[in-house]
Protein backbone atom coordinates (compact mmCIF):
# COMPACT_ATOMS: atom_id res chain seq x y z
CA UNK A 1 0.00 0.00 0.00
CA UNK A 2 1.39 3.40 -0.70
CA UNK A 3 1.64 5.96 2.09
CA UNK A 4 1.54 9.51 2.14
CA UNK A 5 3.62 11.67 4.66
CA UNK A 6 1.66 14.72 5.98
CA UNK A 7 2.40 17.40 8.71
CA UNK A 8 -0.72 18.36 11.00
CA UNK A 9 -3.83 19.03 9.27
CA UNK A 10 -5.04 22.45 10.55
CA UNK A 11 -1.45 23.69 9.49
CA UNK A 12 0.11 22.06 6.44
CA UNK A 13 -1.28 23.78 3.27
CA UNK A 14 1.09 21.42 1.30
CA UNK A 15 -0.15 18.17 2.66
CA UNK A 16 -3.53 18.52 2.31
CA UNK A 17 -3.54 19.58 -1.62
CA UNK A 18 -2.62 15.39 -2.54
CA UNK A 19 -4.26 14.09 0.55
CA UNK A 20 -7.25 15.70 -0.20
CA UNK A 21 -6.67 14.70 -4.37
CA UNK A 22 -6.24 10.99 -3.51
CA UNK A 23 -9.26 10.66 -1.24
CA UNK A 24 -11.34 12.44 -3.51
CA UNK A 25 -10.32 10.45 -6.46
CA UNK A 26 -10.47 7.44 -4.64
CA UNK A 27 -6.91 6.39 -4.28
CA UNK A 28 -5.99 3.95 -1.78
CA UNK A 29 -3.18 5.12 0.56
CA UNK A 30 -2.07 4.65 3.92
CA UNK A 31 -1.67 7.98 5.95
CA UNK A 32 1.69 8.93 8.42
CA UNK A 33 0.89 12.23 9.77
CA UNK A 34 4.19 13.64 11.22
CA UNK A 35 3.76 16.55 13.61
CA UNK A 36 5.00 19.79 13.29
CA UNK A 37 7.35 19.68 16.99
CA UNK A 38 10.04 22.07 15.21
CA UNK A 39 11.23 22.97 11.67
CA UNK A 40 14.90 22.73 12.93
CA UNK A 41 17.09 20.47 11.67
CA UNK A 42 17.43 18.68 15.11
CA UNK A 43 13.74 18.26 15.62
CA UNK A 44 11.60 14.74 15.20
CA UNK A 45 9.61 15.68 12.28
CA UNK A 46 13.34 17.05 10.59
CA UNK A 47 14.97 13.62 11.49
CA UNK A 48 12.01 11.45 10.10
CA UNK A 49 10.76 13.56 6.85
CA UNK A 50 14.81 13.96 5.84
CA UNK A 51 15.18 9.65 6.28
CA UNK A 52 12.76 9.99 2.96
CA UNK A 53 13.84 12.79 0.91
CA UNK A 54 16.66 15.67 1.08
CA UNK A 55 14.55 18.75 1.70
CA UNK A 56 13.28 17.32 4.75
CA UNK A 57 9.66 18.44 3.98
CA UNK A 58 5.98 17.37 3.44
CA UNK A 59 4.42 15.74 2.07
CA UNK A 60 6.06 12.34 0.55
CA UNK A 61 4.50 9.43 -1.02
CA UNK A 62 6.35 6.29 -1.08
CA UNK A 63 4.88 3.80 -3.29
CA UNK A 64 7.06 0.34 -3.21
CA UNK A 65 10.30 1.62 -3.68
CA UNK A 66 9.51 4.90 -5.26
CA UNK A 67 9.93 7.62 -3.40
CA UNK A 68 8.22 11.20 -4.41
CA UNK A 69 8.15 14.21 -2.63
CA UNK A 70 7.04 17.91 -3.72
CA UNK A 71 3.02 18.15 -3.65
CA UNK A 72 3.29 19.03 -8.01
CA UNK A 73 5.61 15.87 -8.64
CA UNK A 74 3.09 13.73 -6.38
CA UNK A 75 -0.29 14.95 -8.24
CA UNK A 76 1.55 14.22 -11.71
CA UNK A 77 3.08 10.60 -10.66
CA UNK A 78 -0.65 10.18 -9.97
CA UNK A 79 -2.08 11.80 -12.73
CA UNK A 80 0.30 9.18 -15.23
CA UNK A 81 -0.14 6.21 -12.55
CA UNK A 82 -3.91 6.86 -12.81
CA UNK A 83 -4.97 7.97 -15.87
CA UNK A 84 -8.82 6.57 -15.51
CA UNK A 85 -9.23 8.98 -12.71
CA UNK A 86 -8.51 11.98 -14.98
CA UNK A 87 -7.01 13.86 -12.09
CA UNK A 88 -5.97 16.43 -15.13
CA UNK A 89 -8.98 17.97 -17.38
CA UNK A 90 -9.59 16.17 -20.71
CA UNK A 91 -8.70 19.08 -23.01
CA UNK A 92 -5.13 19.91 -23.92
CA UNK A 93 -5.72 23.40 -23.75
CA UNK A 94 -7.68 23.03 -20.36
CA UNK A 95 -4.73 20.51 -19.22
CA UNK A 96 -2.41 23.17 -19.87
CA UNK A 97 -4.36 26.16 -17.94
CA UNK A 98 -4.67 23.54 -15.33
CA UNK A 99 -1.27 23.21 -15.17
CA UNK A 100 -0.26 27.06 -15.54
CA UNK A 101 -2.11 27.80 -12.39
CA UNK A 102 -0.97 24.63 -10.30
CA UNK A 103 2.45 26.11 -11.37
CA UNK A 104 1.39 29.97 -10.53
CA UNK A 105 0.11 28.61 -7.09
CA UNK A 106 3.05 26.40 -6.47
CA UNK A 107 5.68 29.55 -7.09
CA UNK A 108 3.39 32.39 -6.43
CA UNK A 109 1.02 34.18 -4.11
CA UNK A 110 4.01 34.80 -1.46
CA UNK A 111 1.90 37.61 0.15
CA UNK A 112 -1.13 35.71 1.19
CA UNK A 113 0.80 32.58 1.76
CA UNK A 114 3.29 33.78 4.19
CA UNK A 115 0.89 36.64 5.65
CA UNK A 116 -2.28 34.34 6.23
CA UNK A 117 -0.47 31.13 7.26
CA UNK A 118 -3.15 27.98 7.38
CA UNK A 119 -5.09 27.83 10.07
CA UNK A 120 -8.16 25.40 9.57
CA UNK A 121 -9.75 25.98 13.05
CA UNK A 122 -9.15 29.82 13.58
CA UNK A 123 -11.42 32.77 12.92
CA UNK A 124 -8.91 35.50 12.31
CA UNK A 125 -11.21 37.98 10.63
CA UNK A 126 -10.14 40.95 12.40
CA UNK A 127 -6.47 39.79 11.01
CA UNK A 128 -7.43 39.41 7.79
CA UNK A 129 -8.66 43.30 7.66
CA UNK A 130 -5.34 44.34 8.85
CA UNK A 131 -3.41 42.83 6.79
CA UNK A 132 -5.59 43.40 3.74
CA UNK A 133 -4.87 47.07 4.59
CA UNK A 134 -1.13 46.92 5.60
CA UNK A 135 -0.15 44.51 3.58
CA UNK A 136 -0.31 45.47 -0.43
CA UNK A 137 0.52 41.97 -1.74
CA UNK A 138 -2.19 40.50 0.04
CA UNK A 139 -4.60 42.49 -1.76
CA UNK A 140 -2.86 41.78 -4.89
CA UNK A 141 -2.74 37.93 -4.23
CA UNK A 142 -6.52 37.68 -3.38
CA UNK A 143 -7.56 39.81 -6.58
CA UNK A 144 -5.93 37.48 -8.74
CA UNK A 145 -7.17 34.28 -6.92
CA UNK A 146 -10.63 36.39 -7.76
CA UNK A 147 -9.90 37.16 -10.94
CA UNK A 148 -8.29 33.18 -11.64
CA UNK A 149 -11.49 31.25 -10.65
CA UNK A 150 -13.91 33.89 -11.69
CA UNK A 151 -12.70 33.13 -15.18
CA UNK A 152 -12.57 29.57 -15.15
CA UNK A 153 -15.79 29.31 -13.66
CA UNK A 154 -17.86 31.71 -15.95
CA UNK A 155 -15.61 29.79 -19.33
CA UNK A 156 -16.37 26.45 -17.71
CA UNK A 157 -20.04 26.66 -16.15
CA UNK A 158 -18.78 25.55 -12.73
CA UNK A 159 -19.56 24.05 -10.46
CA UNK A 160 -15.62 23.25 -9.55
CA UNK A 161 -12.59 25.73 -12.05
CA UNK A 162 -12.64 22.91 -14.93
CA UNK A 163 -16.18 21.56 -14.65
CA UNK A 164 -15.78 18.18 -13.04
CA UNK A 165 -13.39 17.83 -10.11
CA UNK A 166 -9.36 18.08 -11.08
CA UNK A 167 -6.18 18.75 -9.49
CA UNK A 168 -6.28 22.59 -9.41
CA UNK A 169 -9.38 22.27 -6.84
CA UNK A 170 -7.09 20.32 -4.94
CA UNK A 171 -4.25 22.76 -5.34
CA UNK A 172 -6.46 25.13 -4.65
CA UNK A 173 -8.60 23.80 -1.64
CA UNK A 174 -5.93 25.47 1.38
CA UNK A 175 -6.99 29.12 -0.13
CA UNK A 176 -10.09 28.52 0.45
CA UNK A 177 -9.47 27.59 4.00
CA UNK A 178 -7.56 30.63 4.00
CA UNK A 179 -10.02 33.00 2.65
CA UNK A 180 -12.23 31.33 5.22
CA UNK A 181 -9.98 31.88 8.14
CA UNK A 182 -9.62 35.03 7.48
CA UNK A 183 -12.66 36.23 6.88
CA UNK A 184 -11.35 38.03 3.02
CA UNK A 185 -13.85 39.26 1.27
CA UNK A 186 -14.56 37.97 -1.98
CA UNK A 187 -17.94 37.90 -4.62
CA UNK A 188 -20.54 35.64 -3.59
CA UNK A 189 -20.04 33.31 -6.80
CA UNK A 190 -16.26 32.97 -5.36
CA UNK A 191 -17.61 32.24 -2.22
CA UNK A 192 -20.03 29.43 -2.94
CA UNK A 193 -17.26 27.57 -5.38
CA UNK A 194 -15.69 27.82 -1.73
CA UNK A 195 -18.30 26.09 -0.50
CA UNK A 196 -19.45 23.58 -2.92
CA UNK A 197 -14.94 22.33 -2.63
CA UNK A 198 -15.43 21.95 1.17
CA UNK A 199 -18.59 20.10 0.54
CA UNK A 200 -16.87 17.38 -1.46
CA UNK A 201 -16.17 14.39 0.80
CA UNK A 202 -11.84 14.40 0.10
CA UNK A 203 -12.01 18.16 0.94
CA UNK A 204 -14.73 17.72 3.93
CA UNK A 205 -12.82 15.00 5.61
CA UNK A 206 -9.46 17.29 5.97
CA UNK A 207 -11.01 19.64 7.34
CA UNK A 208 -13.22 17.71 9.82
CA UNK A 209 -10.11 15.78 11.04
CA UNK A 210 -8.05 19.12 11.02
CA UNK A 211 -10.89 20.50 13.38
CA UNK A 212 -10.56 17.41 15.71
CA UNK A 213 -6.63 17.64 16.06
CA UNK A 214 -6.42 19.63 18.97
CA UNK A 215 -2.87 20.02 18.41
CA UNK A 216 -2.48 23.68 17.79
CA UNK A 217 1.01 25.07 17.56
CA UNK A 218 2.46 28.36 19.21
CA UNK A 219 2.83 30.84 16.16
CA UNK A 220 2.89 34.35 16.56
CA UNK A 221 0.29 36.49 14.80
CA UNK A 222 -1.23 36.29 12.54
CA UNK A 223 -0.98 32.72 12.83
CA UNK A 224 -1.97 32.96 16.18
CA UNK A 225 -5.54 30.85 17.21
CA UNK A 226 -8.19 33.12 17.59
CA UNK A 227 -11.60 31.68 18.75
Amino acid sequence: MRKLYIGNKNYSSWSMRPWVLMKQAGIAFDEVMVRFDSFEAESQFKHTIAALNPVAKVPVLVDGDLVVWDTLAIAEYLAETFPEKQLWPKGVADRARARSICAEMHSGFGGLRGHCGMNIEASLPEVGARLLEEQPEVRSDLDRIVQMWGDLLNTHGGPLLFGDFTIADAYFAPIGTRIKTYGLPVPPAISAYIERVQALPGIKAWIDEALAEKDFLQFEEPYRTAR
